[in-house]
């Protein structure tokens, strides 16, 4: 079974927000930051080299494959922010409409920068994302280290 390459670490997040060159990016992702903190409770951690995640849940899919990510995540890319809502889009149709500028992927937001989406929706859509992550898998705070 194929292990998870990403997985939280002992990395220092106000480093890594420190080494983002473009000022605006930094305090977008630090204001989204503070949404997904508020949302959680948990506080941010390093998922390799260049995602901020809170939180943790276990998932396993009917193929055998498990593993464990983070609950709702964020990244200062190179051309946008990316907030991973990990149920998708799908379900939340009704805040999407409301939201503003943006693109998707599958469980990825990218945002050009913060002023393009309303940021109450952006905070609801995370809200209701963890809420239903919590619902449907089980939830933890990520243990780093020893394996």
């Amino acid at each position: 079974m194929t292990e998870n390459k990403t997985k939280p670490n002992t990395a220092s997040v106000d480093d890594f927000l420190a080494s983002i060159a473009d000022e605006k990016k930094r305090q977008d992702t630090c204001e989204i930051m503070g949404m997904m903190e508020e949302v959680t409770g948990s506080s941010p951690k390093m998922w390799g080299t260049s995602i901020i995640g809170f939180g943790a849940y276990r998932y396993h899919y009917c193929s055998g494959r498990q593993g464990e990510w983070a609950l709702v995540s964020v990244s200062p890319r190179a051309r946008n922010v990316t907030v991973y809502i990990m149920p998708g889009f799908s379900g939340f149709e009704h805040l999407m409409n409301k939201l503003g500028k943006y693109k998707t992927g599958r469980s990825c937001l990218y945002l050009n920068k913060l002023e393009d989406v309303d940021r109450g929706i952006l905070f609801e859509l995370i809200k209701e994302s963890v809420a239903y992550m919590k619902t449907k898998y089980e939830t933890f705070e990520p243990k780093i280290g020893s394996d």
